[in-house]
This record gives C-alpha cells, sequence and structure tokens, in this order.
C-alpha cells in the first residue's frame, strides 16, 4: 500500500466520521412526534405513582449517574414545568418532571429504545406518550411539543 492511498483513507474515514458526528448532532433534542397506538411502548402510568405525574403532562427524564447533561437537563425540564403549571388543590401540579434512573431500572431502557442520556418523554393527561427527546431537548421544540398537549387538553 502506497502512502498516498493510506492518506486517502485515513482522509476518507475522517471525512465519514465529521459527516455522520454532525447527522447526529443535527437530530439531538428535536421532538420527534409519537403516533402510534397504546401500547407498553408509549403508556407510562405503570412506572410511578399516579401523584407522580401532572394532571395535564408530564416531562419523564430518563438519566444515569454518569450522564454529564442529566443535571443541566433536570433544570431546564423543572423551570419549564414551573412556567406550566398552576398547582391545583391537594398540592397537584398540572405539569411535572419525573426522572428515572436507568441504572436502577434497566429493563426500561430496551422498553423505550433509550439510546442515550438524557432522553425525555412528553407524557400527556392520560400517561401516554406523544413525544420524545434524544438528548437534552431544544427549548422552543420543548415548549411547542407541551403547548401542544396542553391546548388540546383545554382548547
Amino acid at each position: 500500500m502506497t502512502v498516498a492511498l493510506s492518506l486517502a483513507i485515513v482522509v476518507g474515514v475522517l471525512a465519514l466520521a465529521t459527516v455522520l458526528g454532525l447527522l447526529l448532532r443535527s437530530r439531538t433534542g428535536r421532538a420527534r412526534v409519537v403516533l402510534s397506538g397504546v401500547s407498553d411502548e408509549t403508556t407510562v402510568g405503570d412506572l410511578a405513582d399516579r401523584e407522580a405525574f401532572g394532571t395535564a403532562a408530564t416531562l419523564l427524564q430518563f438519566s444515569t449517574p454518569t450522564c454529564a447533561r442529566c443535571p443541566a437537563t433536570a433544570r431546564q425540564l423543572d423551570a419549564v414545568a414551573a412556567s406550566k403549571s398552576t398547582t391545583m388543590a391537594h398540592g397537584t401540579a398540572r405539569v411535572r418532571r419525573l426522572e428515572i434512573d436507568l441504572a436502577e431500572r434497566p429493563e426500561l431502557a430496551r422498553r423505550f429504545d433509550v439510546m442515550q442520556t438524557p432522553t425525555v418523554l412528553l407524557v400527556d393527561g392520560t400517561q401516554t406518550v406523544r413525544a420524545r427527546f434524544g438528548g437534552p431537548p431544544r427549548q422552543p421544540e420543548l415548549i411547542a411539543a407541551l403547548d401542544a398537549v396542553l391546548t388540546e387538553e383545554h382548547p
């Protein structure tokens, strides 16, 4: 193998890795609407007590102890939930954040196809997944998806 051919292979591999990295980065944090019917992959009612969920929507965050971006995502989700929620009687909030540690419940990674942490699911009042975000959600997309769920609840 010549030096020129070896150099061409290295440049080709680097170019391919760059393109794949840019593609993955462009998809991180984007909302993906869940359109399928009710199934184990689209309902989350069995993950926590009913009181842990918001009455209108829940921002369900899957995280791990080693996730560097999870604490900042938790703060972002808490702020969005607080801005969109009003506390009702008995301390029940319309919008809440619920965090699940995949290190404690690894079977959920397969069930919900979690490939990275944080992964955030937007769940409506019936505990059905309406959207998912791989990576930290992009703020405008998160708010738009949450507003759509809240508008459907009270048109």
